[in-house]
């Protein structure tokens, strides 16, 4: 089994931080709750239930633990979008923190980086 692959495994117990799946061959791996589904998953019970026979993803093998990560997310076709979007209308402006005429670009960065090289120069020697 490597990381990356596509498996398929049985629940075999829920706790309210993710569900245990039985992958054969005495295999066990963890599906954390956030891995369940995308966005914001209340209650892991709402996706899972011990006896489902369902496909993952294998996400990690710890190397020292043997411990492997799964995910159900990986498999959802359709994904909910990070953040809400505004539908736009013909009233609304974009806003701009920065003056679109002046172009100042690196030059306040450029001014302050001697004065942050030295502050770290001290920081360092200083500890």
């Amino acid at each position: 089994m490597r990381i990356g692959d596509h498996v398929h495994g049985t629940v075999t117990g829920i706790q309210p931080y993710g569900a245990f799946v039985d992958l054969g061959n005495e295999v066990q791996g963890l599906i954390h709750i956030s891995e369940c589904h995308y966005g914001f998953v209340k209650d892991i019970h709402d996706y899972l239930s011990v006896g489902d026979e369902i496909d993952v993803v294998v996400l990690d093998i710890d190397e020292f633990t043997g411990k492997i990560s799964l995910s159900l997310r990986c498999l959802e076709e359709t994904q909910v979008p990070l953040a809400p979007t505004a539908p736009q209308n013909e009233n609304q402006h974009k806003h701009y923190w920065t003056s679109k005429n002046f172009h100042e670009g690196f030059k306040p960065i450029q001014k302050r980086r001697q004065a942050w090289a030295q502050e770290a120069i001290r920081e360092f020697v200083g500890k």
